[in-house]
């Protein structure tokens, strides 16, 4: 179902009726019931990519659980001086402050309204990825707050609309991000792609590093395309940029916290030896990705899977992560999901071979009582083998979380 939904500034209920209405499918988003009942306790602070919906978000919990709210962005010249004069209507039950760390001192800013509302007033704040990256840094807001991750759309998020195998499909084509994935065009959905993609080199990079970079950053983004689901080394990088392995480092980790890609890390009850071994690099929009069908279905449930590791971390405490494992014999499987440092589950990713892979029979001699899985897209009837479960990979990713 479709209806206007109007961009919104510090009015009534966050809505703005002098602006232009534009249509788009209402989804509601797997974090909104989680960020209700937090916005009762603390402050929450809720991050993710540009373009994943936190603003459509923010606003859908607006209209739906509060009387009287108030949207101010920062990026809004008058919103900002709202802002900064904290000018917003006293008798409203939510404020939401939008890309609020691109103020000066934003977090002793937010201390100060945190510990000075009204009890009765919720405060949700909003930003791109950037925030993930200041809010490790500098004056704390230890104990106000919760926090939560917005990710790309996912099997699990879209089961009440879609079935599994069809909803895998079609991320596999546009890939999680909202615009593209509700367009169901293939041309729009690469337009849209080739623009955000331009725009997030072009702006964000300047925030971590200098005007000149961003072509070497392009050419780094188009090699790590066509590098996904392969242990990622940084010397191979750095030769074909003509540039130093610890430069390359620094590329990759700024478009980690832009949340372009996002790395797997080996698993080892060793952290530092874990650390120091090649990570494997994954897009969080498989529609970008360059490779045979088997990578885009790998990396497809790579974000599924990462997805779900943050939600559990960030609702329970625990710290629930994706990794992969390989031995020194070089017996891999694609990825594990570990909680609290323990491996819970071996999962391999493959098109349609129902055939175990070596790598997942011989990791379950060394982890004895880890569940082992191996996901197959294509598969006709699941069964369990040797201790190990063949299961149908987009049901199977129905089932997660998030």
């Amino acid at each position: 179902m479709s209806q206007p939904l109007f961009p919104c500034s510090a009015l009534l209920n966050g809505l703005d009726f002098s602006a232009k209405p534009c249509i788009i499918v209402i989804m509601k988003r797997y974090l909104e019931e989680r960020i209700v009942a937090d916005l009762k306790r603390k402050m929450v602070l809720l991050t993710g990519p540009r373009q994943v919906g936190k603003t459509f978000l923010s606003k859908q919990i607006a209209a739906d659980y509060f009387m009287r709210s108030c949207y101010l962005n920062f990026d809004n010249v008058l919103d900002a001086s709202v802002i900064i004069a904290q000018n917003w209507p006293l008798d409203i039950d939510l404020l939401i402050l939008d890309e609020i760390h691109k103020m000066s001192g934003w977090k002793q800013y937010l201390k100060g309204v945190y510990d000075t509302k009204p009890l009765e007033c919720a405060l949700l704040v909003t930003g791109s990825s950037r925030m993930d990256t200041f809010r490790q840094a500098g004056e704390s807001l230890a104990g106000r707050y919760f926090h939560h991750r917005l990710w790309p759309l996912s099997v699990a998020e879209l089961k009440n609309t879609h079935q599994p195998r069809e909803a895998f499909k079609l991320l596999q084509k546009f890939g999680g991000f909202p615009e593209p994935f509700l367009s169901g065009d293939e041309i729009e959905a690469n337009r849209w792609r080739s623009q955000y993609f331009t725009d997030l080199i072009r702006e964000d990079v300047l925030e971590f590093g200098r005007l000149q970079e961003i072509r070497t950053m392009r050419v780094l983004m188009e090699l790590l395309r066509k590098r996904v689901g392969s242990p990622l080394s940084y010397t191979s990088l750095a030769t074909d940029l003509q540039v130093a392995p610890n430069t390359v480092r620094r590329y990759v980790d700024i478009l980690e916290a832009l949340h372009i890609v996002f790395l797997v890390r080996p698993h080892h009850a060793n952290i530092a030896r874990a650390i120091q071994k090649m990570p494997k690099i994954y897009f969080h929009d498989s529609g970008y990705v360059q490779g045979d069908e088997g990578i885009i279905v790998e990396n497809t449930a790579a974000v599924c899977l990462r997805k779900h590791a943050d939600y559990r971390s960030d609702i329970s405490g625990d710290a629930v992560e994706l990794c992969y494992i390989r031995t020194k014999e070089k017996h891999e499987v694609d990825f594990t999901l570990v909680c609290n440092g323990e491996p819970l589950v071996l999962l391999e990713v493959k098109i349609s071979s129902t055939t175990i892979p070596a790598g997942l029979k011989l990791l379950g001699e060394k982890l004895p009582g880890v569940k082992r899985v191996h996901l197959v897209r294509d598969l006709r009837l699941e069964q369990d083998r040797k201790g190990i479960s063949i299961r149908k990979l987009p049901e199977w990713l129905a089932g997660l979380d998030a």
